[in-house]
């Protein structure tokens, strides 16, 4: 079994989206911004994904420079391609033109030693619906404690 070990996670997204479906893709990077994840300076907070040209790149994600670089450093918000299949690509592609769905990386990973980002296919919420995200949280957060008392 492989290790996982998790460095960014994009927290406000299944906030500010209701996620249909998420898709684990690999993550083509140079080797200072590999190092620069292991080094914890990830973060996927702003990114996107979006389909071009039949592939499939993560945009905004921002990998700081790694500290010991030098001259050979990379970009930090440079695009960066996704690895999916080709029946995943092409799935996503009509989903995000068709129904009007997003493309937003929930987390960034190590998978052995690959770098992974779960993608969800995401729909907008509107600011009610958000308000009732907050409040279905919030009731059950005080059953569990009521639960917990009476225990």
């Amino acid at each position: 079994m492989k290790s996982i070990r998790t460095f960014s996670v994009n927290r406000k997204a299944r906030f500010n989206y209701e996620i249909v479906e998420t898709f684990e893709a690999g993550l083509a990077l140079l080797g200072t911004e590999i190092k620069a994840i292991r080094e914890g300076r990830a973060n996927i907070g702003e990114s996107y994904a979006r389909p071009e040209a039949g592939e499939m790149w993560l945009l905004n994600a921002h990998i700081s420079e790694y500290s010991a670089g030098g001259i050979s450093n990379h970009e930090p918000t440079r695009k960066r391609k996704l690895l999916l299949h080709k029946k995943q690509i092409s799935y996503l592609t009509t989903q995000v033109s068709e129904k009007g769905l997003t493309l937003v990386p929930l987390k960034l990973y190590l998978k052995g030693h690959n770098a992974k980002v779960q993608i969800g296919v995401a729909k907008g919420r509107k600011r009610y619906d958000k308000r009732k995200a907050i409040i279905d949280r919030e009731r059950e957060r005080e059953a569990g404690e009521a639960i917990k008392r009476l225990r």
